[in-house]
């Protein structure tokens, strides 16, 4: 049933992707030749609008299939000879339509949870950098390297992305008189006793609730941002040597790495641990969807989109069969590298 409701949570989020390509392709009056709920041979399937609405085999994502999408067409309707603000839209709509899933699944568990946490330092260890800095139980860390600090997951992920790199730290005091005070200071981890770079700082965990619904909203944009700036931490990492290939995890790996988390939570908390944690790895890997697509690397979105700024900006088409050969040689790429990273899914298994 885990890997079941793993496989739905995937399949729903590329889902949801691909719906934000439709629904701004018939927006745009662009021709949708095929919308469809799942992958491989149609179960069931109807027209309307000129639009062939599939459910198929395989309830894993979808497709957004588009007139001229790929090839050349006379057709007004076709993607090539929209405007290329409307193709812009459209090719955004995915990636933007993952952040507002992932923004309403947000705002669902912090509702759900009741609280959320500020990076609020409980307890400075003595002799170390924090310590020397000058910083103080009470205080709140607010931004670290100029980055805004929300929660102390930001502050702890951002240490461990970037580890041993000097910290400049920006804090904020409430004095006894309710007055609050603003103090900076460079600070440089030191090596502990696990190996880990560590400033000698503890964090309180849980200790507000959202006062009404505008402040669980930004609660929920706080969350979103910390998941797609994991993405950019990871790849800092993968260019610093922190992390593999063999590291990486595909459909296979995501899916086993639920099905444990979940039965890890169903046995420690219960069914609302275990949906909490279906909600999470949802915002996850949605923001991560989102991030991913926009990178301007040929055949994602992103790709295609830096083709399409460069025709706005130069008021001239980028010539279509080069276009394509490019893409196409980024979705060779990107299938060779789903084969490696399906391998080692499935080296770790067994």
């Amino acid at each position: 049933m885990n890997i079941i409701l793993s496989i739905l949570i995937l399949g729903i989020i590329i889902l949801i992707h691909e719906l934000g390509h439709f629904l701004f392709a018939k927006w745009g009056g662009i021709g949708v030749v095929e919308f469809s709920l799942g992958m491989g041979p149609r179960l069931l399937s109807f027209e309307k609008g000129g639009t062939r609405y599939s459910v198929k085999a395989f309830p894993f994502g979808g497709s957004c299939a588009m007139l001229g999408e790929d090839e050349e067409a006379e057709d007004e309707r076709a993607f090539g000879n929209k405007s290329v603000w409307a193709r812009i839209a459209v090719v955004a709509g995915g990636p933007l339509f993952n952040f507002i899933l992932a923004f309403c699944l947000a705002m669902i568990m912090v509702g759900a949870t009741g609280s959320y946490d500020i990076p609020r330092v409980q307890a400075v260890q003595a002799g170390l950098p924090a310590e020397q800095a000058g910083i103080q139980a009470g205080d709140v860390i607010i931004k670290v390297n100029g980055r805004s600090i929300h929660s102390f997951r930001d502050f702890t992920t951002y240490t461990l992305t970037h580890p041993g790199k000097e910290l400049n730290l920006t804090w904020k005091r409430t004095l006894e008189d309710g007055t609050a005070r603003t103090y900076k200071a460079v600070v440089t981890p030191v090596s502990a006793e696990n190996g880990r770079k560590m400033i000698g700082v503890e964090f309180a965990y849980g200790i507000r609730q959202p006062a009404n619904l505008f402040e669980t909203a930004k609660q929920a944009v706080y969350e979103v941002q910390f998941w797609i700036r994991y993405v950019f931490d990871s790849f800092y990492m993968m260019f610093h040597g922190a992390v593999s290939v063999d590291d990486i995890s595909g459909p296979v790996g995501i899916v086993s790495t639920i099905d444990q988390s979940v039965s890890e939570a169903s046995a420690a908390g219960g069914k609302k641990a275990v949906v909490l944690t279906l909600i999470n790895f949802g915002i996850l890997l949605s923001a991560n969807l989102g991030v991913m697509n926009l990178l301007p690397f040929p055949a994602l979105d992103g790709g295609r989109l830096f083709f399409l700024i460069i025709e706005a900006l130069r008021k001239k088409p980028i010539d279509r069969e080069k276009e394509a050969m490019i893409h196409t040689a980024g979705m060779v790429f990107l299938l060779a590298l789903m084969v490696i990273i399906l391998f080692n899914d499935m080296r770790k298994l067994f």
